[in-house]
């Protein structure tokens, strides 16, 4: 099954394609730009929504649901915003077979339309904080797309919450942020790095944006998650007031927060290796497949059996557990193939352990004999593949973590910038005190772009890479997609 995918290191980009194809995850569709997720991939996308939609409601957030259309007046009103997204609308002009009195959006995003809505709903300071977040679909008309990671329709969430003051707004912002990271590393073993976008880099309409960062295996780096602060601008623009306890009227402050379906390319990029996807056992649509071996009728009926028994325990223990019975497939198909899925535990019975009444393990994050265990008894399987699971989890997370810090450079000059970023690539951390403009010019001259401003920054004071000038302010810049 593994012919079947380019190596990384011969062509990344290819052999994320040949990972998409291969285990099912997504194909083309017959509109240019878009993708249809295949039950495997969506099963995958569940897992994300459900770790997120967990912690939403932990955090006090209700779901709701807004239209998909959106009037070209709403985006209109906040100048910022509609500048931003001009070039990727879809637009409505004709509905019902009559050319409409107003074209409509198709759902870019949803400030708009929800800023509205709140401006119907907040009269009074009791009316406050409004805690929303809504599961959708977005199309935004991209040129060039690649599955999960940029499409013209994708799926998301899309909190939008609004708050008496600056200080709770920005208290929502990175507190949504903190839940982000949350997820990335404790459900999708993705380290990531939280930080403020530049000003060239935010959300059309935001006052300040933030980020979680990761990197991939190649060491290029995926926005995974933003949170933003919108400041007055939407309620001025929606007229989203209230009364205060002072019985004046206030401007809202608002934010807005986001997380997609790149997710699921981000899990595949981060763990993946040249046998196809490593997925986290938090977030694995199957957890255990369990191979049964046999050599004739009689093996066959005894192997099947106690393979049974043992995928009854694991159902019953809530492990997440395939039995594959396929008789048309040899077991070497069958492990090269889970394997290509990335289930995390594969769960391997034959005669001689039907006869010993034990089970052979074989994790997918070691390859070969240095991941199996042998002769684990059937009456222990259940607490054998639940720590097996926790440890899988954990060392995807350490895998990457450490790779990470493998490919995350220091430098102090320009030069220095440019020779590493094409001979090693990754992250490269800097002093920076640079403008837009230089932010420009860098990505004009390296394809590399500012990802973020950490919020962590040990390094203290030094000077700023390219113009010298003495900061506080560490940015990293990576190639990304």
């Amino acid at each position: 099954m593994a012919g079947n995918i380019t190596p990384q290191q011969e062509d990344f980009s290819r052999w994320y394609l040949d990972v998409i194809r291969e285990a099912e995850l997504a194909e083309n569709s017959p509109v240019r730009g878009s993708m249809v997720i295949r039950p495997y991939g969506y099963e995958l996308w569940e897992g994300i929504r459900g770790g997120l939609d967990r912690r939403f409601k932990a955090t006090g957030h209700k779901n709701a649901y807004f239209p998909l259309f959106i009037p070209m007046s709403f985006l209109q009103r906040e100048a910022e915003h509609v500048e931003g997204f001009a070039p990727e609308l879809a637009v409505v002009t004709i509905g019902g077979g009559k050319e409409l009195e107003e074209p409509l959006v198709v759902r870019p995003t949803s400030e708009t339309i929800i800023g509205h809505m709140y401006s119907r709903w907040v009269q009074s300071y009791r009316d406050l904080p409004i805690l929303i977040n809504q599961w959708a679909n977005v199309v935004r008309w991209e040129m060039r797309t690649r599955p999960f990671l940029r499409t013209m329709e994708f799926l998301w969430q899309e909190g939008h919450t609004a708050h008496a003051t600056a200080e709770e707004a920005m208290e929502e912002t990175l507190r949504m942020l903190d839940v982000y990271a949350d997820f990335a590393i404790r459900d999708a073993a993705i380290p990531v790095i939280k930080g403020v976008k530049s000003d060239r880099e935010k959300f059309a309409g935001a006052v300040a944006s933030y980020t979680i960062e990761a990197m991939m295996a190649n060491g290029w780096a995926l926005q995974s998650g933003t949170s933003h602060y919108l400041g007055e601008n939407f309620a001025r623009a929606f007229d989203i007031t209230y009364l205060d306890e002072n019985n004046e009227m206030r401007y809202c402050h608002t934010t807005s927060w986001g997380l997609s379906t790149r997710m699921v390319g981000a899990v595949v990029m981060a763990h993946g290796d040249d046998q196809g996807l490593r997925l986290p056992p938090v977030l694995a649509p199957i957890q255990a497949v369990i191979v049964p071996i046999w050599r004739d009728d009689a093996q066959r009926a005894a192997v099947l059996e106690m393979a049974a028994r043992v995928e009854a325990m694991l159902q019953g223990a809530g492990v997440r557990v395939h039995l594959d019975a396929r008789e048309d497939q040899t077991p070497g198909f069958k492990y090269n193939d889970w394997e290509m899925r990335g289930v995390p535990v594969r769960i391997e019975i034959g005669p001689r352990d039907v006869a010993n009444d034990a089970v052979v393990l074989a994790r997918r994050d070691r390859p070969g004999r240095e991941g199996k265990t042998f002769g684990v008894p059937s009456a222990g399987v259940v607490e054998a593949v639940r720590a097996l699971l926790d440890e899988v989890q954990a060392s995807l997370l350490e895998q990457a973590t450490v790779a990470r810090e493998a490919n995350t450079h220091r430098v102090e000059d320009y030069d220095t910038f440019r020779q590493v970023l094409d001979e090693q690539g990754g992250f490269i951390r800097v002093h920076w005190a640079g403008t837009s403009e230089d932010e420009a010019r860098i990505q004009d001259e390296t394809r590399a772009t500012l990802r973020c401003l950490p919020l962590d920054v040990p390094e203290g004071e030094g000077r700023c890479f390219l113009t010298g000038a003495k900061t506080d302010k560490v940015a990293i810049f990576a190639r990304a997609y």
